[in-house]
């Protein structure tokens, strides 16, 4: 096959090609690109590295290769949220053989200076991985923008702390929400907390926050509520639209906001992930950092609300399995008196739970003190 420049559409004409008898290396598309790329393994470390991708971000291919993608391109999303950290969608998407594309992010040259991008990868289908075709799983392509329409503006998310008492924060600043005027404001703002990226009907909001008054009634409130909660975000710093408007529902946008509940989830997942796979110190991380995010039960002021009480119980109870991957790593690094410890604060949270009791008995059996483990079970 003649050797010829190939832009990334090229690139996937030819990785669709693949199965049909195209015999050419990930490694090989990485040098043949028009576009800067680089091809990462499924440990997502650079396994190829192009002119382009040297041009664009500075490193040669020698300090690019076995570098995480993560370090050489250490991008961050428009909101001004790091992409490349522990939850990286890109991983996850490659993992599963999907492709993953970022129309507009930021990444940062070896000098320091921020490039605004667009990213899009060619990731190999899961079958194509067995075929001896070297460690590289994707190819990923960096388009710099040009011009003042593509020029990214970082941009600081409504951070909203859910897990233990209530908060907002924009660009590191806290919002005065025990000031506000109308107090309703912020429990609007809960609700559609709870329902993050799905529309709230507005009945169900007046039925939550006004059961006593009628249609009419109701509705008039929750205009004016619905007016000074807007007016607070924007005034703060918010994004315009954080709260959009959908027929008659409103809506969070889940990409206008940072829910401290949302990624402790997420890192729970991502840590049981890893633990799976044998990796106790990134498991361990991922619930180092989630643990760092429970402060408390979600929303814990408003002990008596209907309408989180479900996802309450849910927080809890991966607060729980959070504690269980803990524990699980701990005892697995024979680190038996921190394993002990987190067991104790499961069962103060859960006392029923009799996972968390064998594995306190186990690990005080580890350590050394069967009498502490007996003296336990007969209380």
């Amino acid at each position: 096959m003649a050797r010829r420049a190939l832009d990334s559409t090229g690139l996937f004409e030819h990785g669709l090609s693949l199965g049909r008898g195209l015999v050419i290396k990930t490694t090989d598309l990485v040098r043949f690109a028009s576009d800067p790329a680089f091809a990462v393994n499924d440990d997502m470390r650079v396994v190829g590295w192009n002119d382009g991708a040297a041009k664009l971000l500075g490193y040669s291919s020698a300090e690019a290769t076995g570098q995480r993608c993560g370090q050489v391109l250490q991008a961050f999303y428009p909101t001004g949220e790091p992409l490349c950290s522990m939850l990286c969608e890109g991983r996850s998407c490659m993992a599963v053989g999907a492709k993953w594309n970022m129309s507009a992010c930021r990444i940062r040259h070896k000098s320091g200076e921020m490039i605004s991008a667009g990213i899009s990868t060619l990731v190999m289908p899961l079958e194509a991985r067995e075929t001896g075709d070297g460690d590289a799983v994707a190819v990923i392509f960096l388009r710099e923008a040009n011009g003042a329409a593509n020029v990214v503006t970082p941009i600081s998310p409504l951070r909203i702390f859910a897990l233990g008492q209530f908060g907002l924060a924009i660009g590191g600043e806290g919002l005065d929400v025990e000031g506000w005027k109308r107090k309703q404001a912020a429990v609007v703002l809960k609700c559609l907390v709870s329902q993050l990226g799905r529309p709230v009907h507005r009945e169900r909001l007046i039925e939550w926050l006004w059961p006593e008054a009628d249609e009419t009634r109701g509705w008039q409130r929750l205009k004016v509520t619905m007016s000074f909660l807007r007016a607070k975000l924007r005034d703060g710093g918010a994004v315009a639209d954080t709260i959009e408007t959908v027929g008659q529902s409103y809506l969070l946008r889940r990409d206008a906001v940072w829910v401290d509940s949302d990624t402790f989830a997420s890192l729970v997942t991502a840590g049981w992930g890893l633990l799976k796979e044998g990796e106790l110190g990134q498991a361990q991380a991922r619930f180092e950092e989630a643990e760092s995010l429970y402060r408390g039960d979600y929303l814990e002021d408003e002990p008596y609300a209907e309408w989180c009480a479900e996802e309450r119980a849910r927080l809890r109870e991966i607060h729980l399995e959070l504690l269980a991957g803990m524990a699980k790593c701990y005892a697995e690094e024979g680190l038996f008196m921190e394993a002990t410890r987190v067991c104790r604060t499961a069962l103060a949270n859960d006392p029923c739970r009799e996972s968390f009791l064998r594995a306190l008995l186990e690990n005080l059996v580890n350590l050394g003190r069967p009498d502490w483990a007996a003296a336990h079970y007969a209380t």
